[in-house]
């Protein structure tokens, strides 16, 4: 299984991705886009706080910003404190 030097997981790791995908759509259901936004940045920080390792959220950070609109931050996303 590749993995990032931080123990970053990137191949498919959910015993049920289409289950998993059915659940997230569900839970944006009936949502306004400001409360299905709010939803996915509550999930992330919930997520963060579960992983508890800044570095390995870093690494998280860059891999999602990897191809997207470089708005000149592409290198240096938020400084994330232990």
């Amino acid at each position: 299984m590749p993995q990032t030097g931080l123990n970053l997981e990137l191949e498919p790791n959910l015993p049920s991705p289409d289950d998993f995908y059915e659940e997230l759509l569900a839970a944006h259901r009936g949502l306004s886009d400001a409360d299905s936004e709010l939803l996915n940045a509550r999930l992330v920080l919930i997520l963060a706080n579960h992983i508890g390792d800044p570095a390995v959220i870093r690494a998280a950070l860059r891999l999602a910003r990897k191809g997207l609109a470089d708005d000149g931050q592409a290198d240096d996303p938020p400084v994330i404190h232990p």
